[in-house]
């Protein structure tokens, strides 16, 4: 009799063999350099604008009504500047990851991913700025959070949109198609990529399991903010696929330790009008 895990075992495809595509190389220096000590702003803005349609996009961002400077910044160093590297460092990756998507993202389900992702990572700097961590750093995981999604979803974007629109269920479900059409589910792909670019051990936790159940310790860290992220971002109406099963808002909230939850939107409706928003300002660019 074959185990679940014999199976996986005889299912697993060699990491050399998935075949993803490059992400965009600048915005991972910009993440790699904004984690390592004592960063240069000047070095972040060579780094950017090395890539002058990539520098472009992300001074275009910058400009948006999602961050709604108070004056507009007309190069990167200014950008740099008023918003701090750690805020850059989720700009460019959420430029990245667009850029990464492309073409797929006139398909509706493919749209639906990038969707989910900027909703766990806005929700995720919300939360964050409620509580004693770095907002910053949570929009970041946020962003990074269904990162291996994507890139399964890049590799064949017509079968996982298939995959997406008939699914129905919890979405940890997802995984189990994931890894009978690629040999590997989203988490673990996710994880790889984390380790592959180098970045603290903090976002390869929130890469991997933001579908694993909530922790009853009480503990409370960068890992079990993304995964809270996550769900709220599909209750309030930006699923990963129309058909994933959604938990409810209240115990939801009651997963929040006390000073976040008392800070944060008690109700639904708002939030899910806020984070539309600021969807629509960085869809509209």
């Amino acid at each position: 009799m074959q185990t679940s895990e014999t199976v996986n075992r005889k299912t697993a495809m060699p990491w050399a063999h998935l075949r993803l595509p490059p992400f965009p190389q600048v915005a991972l220096k910009v993440l790699q350099a904004v984690n390592s000590e004592n960063v240069a702003l000047p070095k972040l803005c060579e780094l950017i604008s090395a890539d002058p349609a990539f520098a472009a996009e992300v001074l275009t961002v910058a400009n948006s009504a999602l961050y709604c400077p108070r004056y507009p910044s007309g190069s990167i160093l200014q950008a740099v500047t008023v918003l701090g590297a750690n805020t850059l460092q989720g700009m460019c990756i959420t430029v990245g990851v667009r850029a990464y998507l492309g073409k797929t993202m006139s398909e509706p389900a493919m749209r639906g991913l990038w969707r989910h992702n900027l909703a766990t990572a806005l929700i995720a700097e919300q939360i964050g700025a409620h509580g004693i961590g770095d907002k910053n750093i949570a929009y970041t995981a946020g962003i990074l959070h269904d990162m291996g999604r994507i890139a399964l979803a890049v590799i064949q974007p017509k079968k996982y949109a298939e995959m997406l629109n008939a699914y129905r269920g919890a979405p940890v479900g997802l995984l189990e198609d994931e890894r009978a059409l690629f040999g590997k589910d989203h988490c673990e792909t996710g994880k790889q990529l984390v380790k592959e670019w180098k970045l603290p051990t903090s976002f390869a936790a929130a890469v991997s399991g933001h579908h694993e159940p909530r922790r009853t310790d009480g503990a409370w860290d960068l890992a079990e903010l993304t995964k809270v992220s996550c769900r709220m971002a599909d209750v309030a109406g930006f699923p990963a696929c129309a058909g994933c099963e959604t938990a409810e808002y209240g115990e939801l909230l009651e997963q929040l330790p006390a000073r976040e939850r008392r800070l944060f939107h008690s109700e639904l409706e708002p939030l899910s009008a806020e984070i539309a928003a600021a969807i629509k300002a960085v869809e509209a660019l």
